[in-house]
């Protein structure tokens, strides 16, 4: 029952993040969903910071960690599954470590160059974030059969695709210049990230009722 649980929650971390990055950038009418990258919800100074810290950034780390260990109890003696299992674990303290310290800041802090140090660790810090998940993704390949491999190619496609196209606007946002559809295609990446999490949690939660 305990390792259900902790599988499970690779499911409800994947649902915390959407509803809340949704309802989170609706809140705030001075964001757009479409044009704004999720991490200037977070950036020091803005209003939304709190509320992202309260009720997304903190728990989804929290959950995602309980489904590293989900991962790790699930695989027995399969090396993939255990490795997987530490990289979610890696992936989730990083990206949580990145967003609550080291995050990015306004775009008004870019243009007048006033960036902190922590602004400055937060590229580098996502990107550990990012190669983190990515391996989990590739050794998570092999836990669910073929087709769950040949989704697993797909996603690691989609965000390499989705994190390049988002990165070609880094230098507008320098500038506080407009972004458009920055916020959809650097959330195609990251909700890529959520059903892959989603997908393997439901297939491991499926073969421990067969077993």
């Amino acid at each position: 029952m305990v390792r259900k649980i902790l599988v499970g929650c690779g499911i409800a971390s994947s649902v915390l993040y959407i509803a809340s990055d949704i309802l989170i950038s609706w809140w705030d009418p001075n964001y757009s969903y479409r044009d704004q990258s999720f991490s200037e919800l977070l950036a020091p100074g803005s209003p939304t910071r709190p509320l992202v810290l309260v009720l997304l950034a903190i728990p989804y780390g929290v959950l995602v960690t309980a489904f590293g260990v989900g991962v790790w109890a699930s695989a027995s003696r399969r090396r993939a599954g255990r490795i997987t299992g530490a990289l979610l674990v890696g992936y989730a303290l990083t990206g949580a470590v990145t967003g609550v310290f080291l995050s990015a800041p306004t775009r008004e802090t870019l243009e007048a160059g006033k960036e902190t140090w922590r602004n400055i660790l937060h590229l580098p810090g996502t990107a550990v974030s990012v190669l983190s998940i990515l391996l989990a993704i590739g050794f998570g390949s092999t836990l669910l059969g073929r087709r769950f491999r040949y989704f697993s190619y797909a996603t690691i496609l989609a965000i390499v695709v989705f994190g390049v196209w988002a990165g070609t606007q880094i230098g507008q946002m320098g500038k506080n210049q407009p972004t458009p559809w920055l916020g959809i295609v650097e959330r195609g990446n990251v909700y890529a990230i959520m059903l892959w999490v989603s997908v393997l949690a439901i297939g491991l939660l499926r073969a421990q009722k067969s077993e």
